[in-house]
């Protein structure tokens, strides 16, 4: 059962951060996914440079130098980007039947953690505080 397919956007969870020269932290929509080494592409997400023999077409141009473009990461080091919270999330599944006996499974986005939760109000006092209520005393 497939958590991340072509077109989903995932954020890196695992590796360098970016400040280290790393993509952790960096989203990016999936690419390709390559189901038999679990890995995926993400657009924009570890780049590796490649050199090319250079060589010559049947018209006569040259080919070849050097290019740079998205490697494959294993999908465990990658997490499903909740389009609510714009926050990696886990994913559940809910299965359905309906009356032709046709089962459907479809993908829902866990509770998170990192999910922004309401503010508390805040009890500091400041000194200037203090003495209003200390002069609201003296003043009874």
């Amino acid at each position: 059962m497939a958590n991340i397919r072509k077109g989903d956007l995932v954020q890196v969870i695992s590796g360098p951060t970016q400040d280290r020269g790393g993509d952790r932290g960096k989203q990016g929509r999936v690419i390709e996914v390559i189901v038999d080494r679990d890995r995926v592409i993400v657009e924009g997400v570890n780049f590796v440079t490649k050199h090319l023999r250079v060589g010559q077409t049947d018209r006569g141009g040259k080919t070849g130098g050097i290019e740079t473009h998205e490697a494959p990461i294993h999908v465990s080091n990658v997490q499903l980007v909740d389009p609510d919270t714009k926050q990696p999330a886990r994913v559940g599944f809910t299965v359905s039947t309906d009356a032709a006996g046709k089962t459907t499974r479809t993908r829902y986005f866990k509770a998170s953690r990192r999910a922004a939760k309401p503010a508390k109000a805040k009890t500091t006092t400041t000194k200037a505080k203090t003495e209003k209520v200390e002069a609201d005393k003296d003043a009874e």
